[in-house]
């Protein structure tokens, strides 16, 4: 049986702590400026380094093509992708996918702030070969039965 290796997971789970202070203090309902500003505040309380608002140069055949912003960079290796939003979709997912690619870095984080409770996914980059994570089946609401 082969050990899962976790990438990045002291500090994934520093970068989490911080996700959920947030949430904690300022709950759902903010825009995601709002959430990415409390983030670099409490990132930076607790000693982590970030590059905020990092420009990335994309290119198509060795030209550069255009470039984009990512929300952070976490000691320059894990990008970090906040939402605002209901539940974190498919399309953020393959955003955090294509910064991946872009950066030739290992991990995204897609966290979200808009949900009752802090959501988060973690994108992976391996060998130059990104992957999204899996989706499983949401339990369906069922009423209990009460007798």
């Amino acid at each position: 049986m082969s050990e899962v290796v976790i990438i990045e997971k002291d500090l994934s789970y520093l970068i989490m702590q911080a996700a959920f202070e947030v949430h904690n203090e300022l709950g759902p309902g903010f825009p995601e400026d709002i959430y990415e500003e409390a983030m670099n505040r409490e990132l930076t309380r607790r000693g982590i380094n970030l590059e905020r608002q990092k420009e990335i140069m994309v290119y198509f055949k060795n030209e550069p093509l255009g470039k984009f912003i990512m929300d952070n960079i976490i000691n320059g290796r894990i990008i970090l992708e906040y939402k605002a939003v209901s539940e974190i979709a498919r399309i953020h997912e393959q955003q955090a996918l294509s910064y991946l690619k872009a950066t030739r870095l290992a991990l995204a984080i897609v966290i979200n702030f808009g949900a009752e409770r802090v959501q988060s996914s973690r994108v992976v980059n391996t060998k130059g070969k990104a992957k999204l994570p899996p989706r499983f089946p949401r339990p369906r609401n069922t009423p209990s039965k009460l007798k």
